[in-house]
């Protein structure tokens, strides 16, 4: 380049004349990107994290997916292993976008809360009462060290389940009545005219028999607790991650041998590539994996090649049977309706409904039949599905339900697994390390405790030590060993 004025090109400034010199900047930016890595040295001296952020990039566990199921498996897992165990937890929320509040779309926070044990299955019996155990003394479970903050009070209100059977479920009600007994449920059978005389408001037409929880039942707020065991994780070493994992890298290993691979072809599994706020692409490399993303199981199990029907090598085929299920709730008032003697109702028509607070405010569900599912993709609530599938059912119900309004309503989604509708845990038989927690189908938010005790023991024993869960274990998908729970709200 040739200039006219050598001296003062055309394009040159003076540093001298500006009011910041360059120099100085220059210098200033340096100090603090070496003051920064000097920070990032003390933070981390062994080089864990990657990054410009601090950012887990080794260890034994990687939780996918934050909710209730995969915070509690985080606490428990950390409670056991201590400092010798370092978990991740990695969540996104699964939304569009980032910029959305914490847990905005989350199953776990779109849960009514609810908590009973009249089951038909032992292993469901079991977990919800170590469920009300851990949720009636949640701040001794959930007690922070080192701090002065509390623990999250999460409402906790108690309050029996009644459950009402008609013809056809009256010998069933019997039959799990005697199971509930076994296992320490306190639980009363009633007959129509003893219905009427404890609730007087409650028409029992069509009602052969009812069951009422005595105790230990009830309903809390799902997001408190989902706060408590989160920030006990967090104050016990849990590093939760916000990202989304984007894919699994594969490597080829001789030295591992499985059954249904040829020779050498089995690619193992240790490493997720993650997309962290910002969009930039990172690696968190693992011994084990568990996945415990409820709804968008399938997703992550998609980046697994899990499901792939024309996978040539190993159990690959074998798909994780979980689907979105899209389930509405919905907000009443009714000036004179019932008052606080009155427990959570499941109707045999399968309406379910309680009050909500002290007042003549209620809430009220209803699962579709199979024909009638709504199209998920979105959080939109149908009104119509409101007013011609549940309201007649409470107005023909509940005596004060007649001039009921409703207020607003909620949308959220459930992990339905459409085989049988129950847990699915432990390994996919296509690999070593990876481990789903998933499938709950509306049971998950009052399990939670007891599946982060279940999982926590799988990956350190290699086996159920407390509740056995072995029929829940994914691996009966091969072997077509169904589950079936009778009593289901």
């Amino acid at each position: 380049m040739k200039f006219q004025n050598i001296e003062n090109p055309p394009d040159y400034i003076d540093p001298a004349t500006q009011e910041t010199h360059y120099g100085l900047r220059r210098a200033l930016r340096g100090l603090k990107k070496e003051a920064k890595k000097t920070w990032q040295l003390l933070q981390d001296p062994f080089g864990n994290y990657q990054g410009e952020s601090l950012f887990p990039s080794h260890v034994d566990v990687l939780v996918i997916g934050g909710g209730a199921i995969g915070s509690s498996i985080a606490c428990f897992l950390r409670d056991r292993g201590m400092s010798g165990c370092r978990v991740a937890v990695l969540d996104r929320d699964f939304t569009p976008n980032f910029d959305l509040p914490e847990y905005a779309r989350a199953s776990t926070t779109f849960s009514m809360g609810g908590l009973h044990h009249q089951y038909s299955l032992p292993e469901n019996i079991e977990m919800s009462m170590f469920g009300a155990e851990y949720l009636r003394n949640i701040k001794h479970h959930c007690h922070l060290t080192g701090g002065e903050e509390e623990v999250p009070d999460v409402h906790y209100t108690p309050g029996g389940y009644l459950f009402c059977a008609g013809e056809a479920e009256a010998a069933t009600m019997e039959e799990n009545h005697q199971l509930q007994k076994k296992l320490g449920v306190h639980n009363v059978l009633l007959s129509p005219p003893q219905l009427q005389a404890r609730f007087p408001w409650l028409n029992t037409e069509g009602i052969v028999l009812a069951s009422l929880g005595m105790e230990k039942e009830g309903w809390f707020d799902p997001y408190l607790y989902l706060n408590a065991i989160k920030k006990k994780a967090i104050n016990m070493g849990v590093e939760y991650v916000r990202g989304e994992a984007v894919n699994f890298l594969r490597r080829s290993n001789s030295g591992i041998h499985m059954d249904s691979y040829d020779d050498g072809a089995y690619q193992a599994v240790n490493e997720c590539v993650v997309k962290d706020d910002k969009g930039e692409m990172k690696t968190i490399t693992f011994a084990f994996c568990v996945i415990a993303a409820g709804a968008h199981t399938a997703q992550v199990a998609n980046l697994l090649s899990i499901g792939d029907k024309e996978a040539s090598q190993g159990l690959l085929f074998i798909p994780v049977p979980v689907e979105a299920r899209k389930r509405f709730v919905y907000c009443f008032e009714a000036p004179k309706g019932p008052g606080i003697n009155m427990p959570m109702v499941v109707d045999p028509s399968g309406t379910y409904f309680r009050r909500e607070g002290l007042g003549n405010y209620y809430i009220c569900g209803k699962s579709p039949a199979p024909q009638e599912e709504p199209p998920v993709g979105d959080f939109e609530v149908d009104y119509a599905y409101f007013n011609n599938k549940i309201k007649p059912h409470l107005e023909n119900r509940v005596q004060g339900f007649e001039q009921l309004e409703v207020s607003n309503g909620w949308a959220g989604y459930t992990d339905y697994n459409y085989v049988d509708q129950n847990p699915l845990l432990g390994l996919h038989p296509a690999y070593f390390n990876i481990h789903f927690a998933t499938g709950f189908s509306g049971l998950g938010i009052q399990a939670a405790p007891a599946i982060g005790r279940a999982v926590t023991e799988l990956l350190l024993d290699g086996h159920f030590r407390t509740i056995d869960l072995s029929r829940f274990l994914l691996r009966r998908i091969i072997t077509g060993d169904k589950v079936r729970e009778t009593c289901r709200v």
